[in-house]
């Protein structure tokens, strides 16, 4: 949860059910889960498919810099913490509360030289600096399931200028949001069009890549072939990901491509 604004004064909820462990912001809103016999694990669908940019660039050595963009419950953060060794991550959170919640109950890991926990503004973070990374991975909503300033096209575009050659955006939308059609056009006018909006999960999460200035141009049996040597290191299932890509998305020619003239 991130916005330009002082620490929130809402409530965070903790609930548990069926061996999960549920994060909520003072709402019905599920803002991060932990399965408490597999804390490594992405509970959430939406997060595993934010994990399928690992599959769009080489795995050999790739992502070594990555930004978070809302911290919630830890699952993206604690996922390539475990899997990424040689991976340094930041994440920038609004909210202190939140950062305690997710270290004491949902097992962040207290690493500050690989994981590196920034109380403060996403956007702020992002429109003042010039570091580059990797991977920037955008999870930001308040309470009531807003992202404020991090839907924005001066957000997007800094973005734009904070990915390395090969970096990779990844946005969590509510493809059932009114406005959601909005932000990926701002989402692709900050790319120039280098974006791929992955479909929607059951939840209604929808997934936007988009591609700094090295874009890519896969074949599906590339992305199948690699989804399933990170599901034997990782135990992550990609596959569905990748059925419903191929299902919903054009893909000319057995290839997704994001930038350089994709559709």
């Amino acid at each position: 949860m991130t916005r330009r604004t002082s620490a929130p004064r809402h409530s965070i909820d903790i609930s548990e059910e069926d061996g999960v462990r549920y994060l909520h912001f003072g709402s019905d809103w599920v803002q991060g889960a932990m399965r408490i016999a597999r804390p490594w694990a992405l509970e959430l669908a939406y997060t595993r498919d934010m994990m399928a940019g690992l599959l769009l660039r080489d795995t050999n050595g790739w992502p070594r810099r990555v930004l978070l963009v809302g911290l919630g419950a830890g699952s993206l953060a604690k996922f390539l913490y475990r899997h990424r060794p040689d991976c340094r991550i930041t994440v920038v959170e609004i909210n202190p509360q939140v950062e305690f919640v997710a270290r004491q109950i949902f097992k962040l890991p207290n690493d500050p030289q690989r994981l590196a926990v920034r109380i403060g503004c996403g956007a702020d973070f992002m429109l003042g600096g010039d570091s580059l990374f990797d991977y920037i991975l955008v999870d930001g909503f308040d309470a009531d399931a807003r992202s404020g300033p991090l839907d924005t096209l001066p957000f997007y575009q800094a973005c734009r200028a904070r990915l390395a050659a090969d970096g990779l955006l990844c946005v969590n939308l509510l493809g059932r949001n009114r406005g959601f059609a909005a932000s990926v056009r701002r989402i692709d006018q900050a790319f120039a069009g280098a974006i791929a909006v992955f479909p929607s999960c059951a939840s209604g999460n929808t997934i936007v890549f988009a591609s700094g200035s090295e874009p890519v141009d896969l074949p599906l049996t590339t992305l199948r072939e690699r989804a399933a040597v990170l599901k034997k290191a990782s135990g992550l299932d990609l596959g569905p990901t990748i059925g419903r890509l191929q299902l919903s998305h054009p893909l000319p020619d057995g290839h997704l491509r994001i930038g350089s003239g994709s559709p």
